[in-house]
């Protein structure tokens, strides 16, 4: 007896990945979010509005996947090219899990999944500067 391999088509296996990205995603904003409530021994209690330094916060991107890590480096390079604002982590967290999250950052962390050139050059393309920071 022969058994037949199912083969699911690209698309789908795209979306699959980028499900699993934003899943991943998701987590984070909350652990992130986790983070900030605790206290720290030399320190005391951090402050409500205490922001994960940007490195830390690619550093568990890369950490839960590599692709999530890169698409977001690439929107904050885009961003600060484009409208001349270097985002905050806040700001990248919310644009990640806020409303579904940004589709140019979603769109650019699929890209960096499925190594699409193409897409990547067309969601950088469509990025919109955050109120206040165009030139």
């Amino acid at each position: 007896m022969t058994r037949h391999r199912h083969h699911i088509p690209n698309m789908a296996l795209a979306h699959h990945a980028a499900t699993h990205l934003l899943v991943a995603a998701s987590l984070l904003i909350l652990a992130s979010a986790n983070v900030q409530a605790q206290t720290s021994p030399a320190r005391g209690p951090l402050a409500a509005s205490a922001d994960m330094p940007m490195e830390d916060y690619l550093g568990l991107l890369r950490q839960i996947a590599p692709a999530a890590e890169l698409g977001a480096s690439q929107y904050l390079a885009a961003v600060r090219l484009r409208c001349g604002h270097t985002l905050a982590t806040q700001e990248l967290r919310l644009a990640l899990g806020q409303d579904g999250g940004n589709p140019q950052l979603l769109s650019l962390i699929r890209a960096s999944q499925m190594q699409d050139e193409a897409a990547r050059k067309q969601a950088i393309g469509q990025i919109r500067c955050p109120q206040g920071a165009a030139r």
